[in-house]
């Protein structure tokens, strides 16, 4: 990207994935960038799960294959839903909880290039902090320690990873913007 290009020039037709683990603060950044762009869509994961109104299987961390069925079949419908949103001139900002191995399937899954991947890294206490000060309650079966150790030892390190347990919503989406080149997955996992 040239100096002077405007970095929400290249997110145009475009799919970002925002994650990280739950109270990351993955809603609220992907909801500040996509306000920032021209013409963006914000494709929110969870949806997709909290659509199955019966026999849905919540995730934990003795998930049933059901569950973990269910959660790739989310993770289908979330990308899905971006590329359509990409294919019609839309940036799709995707906020999901994608962790470990699933982040390279994810990745799979996305058939829109080009692809940003950004990782929302907090320290284990900032998360601790913001999930005692939302309404929403995320840590049931799963302890912030148990989820952090699974972000920072089996997520694999694609695209841009970072520390934002000192940042506002608006300066990560300012990092976001600033460091777009980082965040760029150019191979395709497997699907």
């Amino acid at each position: 990207m040239s100096a002077r290009q405007n970095p929400t020039d290249a997110l145009a037709s475009s799919v970002v994935l925002v994650t990280g683990v739950m109270a990351a603060g993955k809603s609220t950044v992907a909801q500040a960038l996509a306000e920032r762009l021209p013409r963006a869509a914000h494709v929110r994961g969870d949806v997709f799960r909290r659509w199955m109104v019966s026999g849905r299987e919540e995730l934990t961390p003795d998930a049933s294959p059901e569950a973990e069925a269910q959660l790739r079949l989310r993770y289908r419908l979330a990308a899905a839903a971006a590329d359509g949103y990409a294919a019609a001139g839309w940036t799709a900002v995707v906020q999901d909880v994608v962790l470990g191995e699933d982040l390279v399937h994810y990745v799979g899954l996305v058939r829109t290039r080009p692809l940003y991947v950004v990782v929302l890294a907090p320290g284990q206490e900032a998360v601790a902090r913001r999930e005692a000060g939302r309404g929403k309650k995320g840590y049931g079966a799963w302890s912030v320690a148990e989820l952090d150790r699974s972000l920072r030892e089996e997520t694999p390190r694609l695209g841009l990873w970072l520390d934002t347990s000192a940042q506002t919503p608006e300066e990560t989406v300012d990092a976001v913007l600033r460091r777009l080149a980082e965040a760029r997955v150019t191979t395709p996992g497997p699907v």
